[in-house]
């Protein structure tokens, strides 16, 4: 396998194995910010690469996908720095303080996104091996399940004090340990730059003249015309919104979901690593479906993965709760493999990060959407007030909202998939030609 499409690979685990995963909402709340509050945080979050994807996707097009994949690795470094010594105290300036964090994390995702897997399926195209992606997509999902495994254990284990103190011999209290995890994940942001510094530029096939803004409109725009004028992209892409929505507002939830099961934190790493053995299998359950269903069988087995693991998250009972996790994890894998797979097996070579920053601007902008209205509701759920944390009262409105998720994802279903299926024939035919 070529250089780039390894270091890809490992790019992937180090930029997206964080070890705050596992305590993320926890996280924001223990530090004192609500759960309305991070959830705005998190439409701040989306709304930076709705801003700034294809703008980066049209630059890493025309100029190279080496430059913004480096720099994404920078800016992770001063995201996670940001977060590490945010002070604590106050809830006004710690909310601002992390706003400027997500705006960051946005501009790190938006520059990385479809510029490093243009650059590895471009080097594996230049070298005559097109058809390994799969391969490589395989490698990348298993080897990210163990680094979430790792992260997953580790940041909990780390952000227990007693824990932390039992098997240290320290005496370090809770306020100290809720960072650890951030300091490891700051740690993993310089292994990400140094690999993205290793990373080469593929050869275009022929020298580009000059950009200019007018440039690069006029491609962002071909690329966004050719993904309507194009079934099966489209398809593809709205899928990918329809699902990644709901499931990333839940994924983001996750901790909190846990604490209102009745789960001790201590937990939440082994279960986020138990769970994160399923994406060791997720690649073969991808190959499996891909040699026996068409892609409109394979997305409506993603799509009843996601809508049965969103209603049973909503029973309040742990058993079924974690069950649902690991299929709504399944659902992801297979949703985030089958989107890159029939992505790049369609797109023009020429448009292809912008095309794929088209993809992440599209989920990007959904979840912001879905993450705004899901604060507003969780609000009025709370009676108009903004509940305390960890208070008796967010842990209610917490469980009256998720009920709402799988409703209001199966009600916008149901349009999508009537008219996906009138063209599933022609879509089917483009993938094969």
């Amino acid at each position: 396998m070529p250089l780039n499409a390894r270091l890809f690979i490992w790019f992937r685990v180090f930029f997206n194995a964080r070890f705050y995963y596992p305590v993320l909402a926890v996280f924001f709340v223990d530090l004192g910010l609500t759960l309305d509050q991070y959830a705005l945080l998190n439409v701040a979050w989306a709304a930076s690469i709705v801003a700034l994807e294809l703008p980066l996707g049209a630059v890493a097009d025309r100029f190279g996908r080496r430059p913004l994949i480096v720099g994404a690795a920078a800016i992770m470094v001063i995201e996670m720095a940001v977060m590490a010594f945010a002070p604590a105290g106050d809830p006004d300036l710690l909310f601002w303080v992390f706003f400027v964090n997500r705006l960051l994390s946005g501009l790190a995702e938006a520059a990385a996104s479809g510029a490093d897997e243009a650059l590895a399926y471009d080097t594996l195209k230049n070298e005559g091996c097109a058809d390994k992606w799969p391969v490589v997509l395989s490698r990348l999902q298993r080897r990210m399940s163990v680094g979430f495994m790792i992260a997953m254990v580790v940041g909990a284990a780390v952000y227990d004090p007693t824990l932390v103190n039992r098997v240290f011999g320290t005496d370090f209290d809770a306020t100290t340990t809720l960072r650890f995890p951030v300091y490891l994940t700051l740690g993993l942001s310089l292994g990400a730059l140094g690999i993205a510094l290793r990373m080469t530029e593929p050869a275009p096939a022929e020298p580009k003249p000059p950009m200019t803004l007018r440039d690069s409109v006029r491609e962002t725009l071909g690329a966004g015309k050719w993904i309507l004028a194009t079934p099966f992209a489209l398809a593809v892409v709205v899928y990918g919104c329809l699902i990644d929505s709901p499931g990333r507002i839940v994924m983001t939830l996750v901790s909190t979901i846990y604490r209102w099961y009745g789960i001790p934190e201590a937990f939440y790493g082994v279960l986020g690593a138990t769970l994160g053995l399923l994406g060791l299998i997720s690649p073969t359950i991808a190959t499996w479906l891909m040699r026996k269903l068409s892609p409109w069988g394979i997305y409506v087995v993603i799509v009843v993965l996601a809508l049965g693991s969103l209603f049973g998250l909503a029973q309040g009972s742990a058993a079924v709760g974690i069950a649902s996790m690991g299929l709504l994890g399944i659902g992801f894998n297979l949703l985030g493999f089958f989107t890159s797979h029939y992505l790049n097996l369609v797109a023009p070579s020429e448009s292809r990060a912008t095309i794929l920053s088209f993809r992440s601007l599209a989920g990007n902008l959904s979840y912001g959407v879905f993450g705004w209205l899901y604060a507003v509701f969780f609000v009025w759920k709370a009676g108009g007030e903004r509940p305390a944390p960890n208070s008796q009262l967010e842990t209610d409105t917490l469980a009256g909202t998720l009920q709402w998720i799988p409703i209001v994802f199966l009600v916008l279903l149901v349009p999508v998939f009537i008219a996906s299926r009138r063209v599933g024939r022609m879509c089917e035919c483009e993938v094969r030609t």
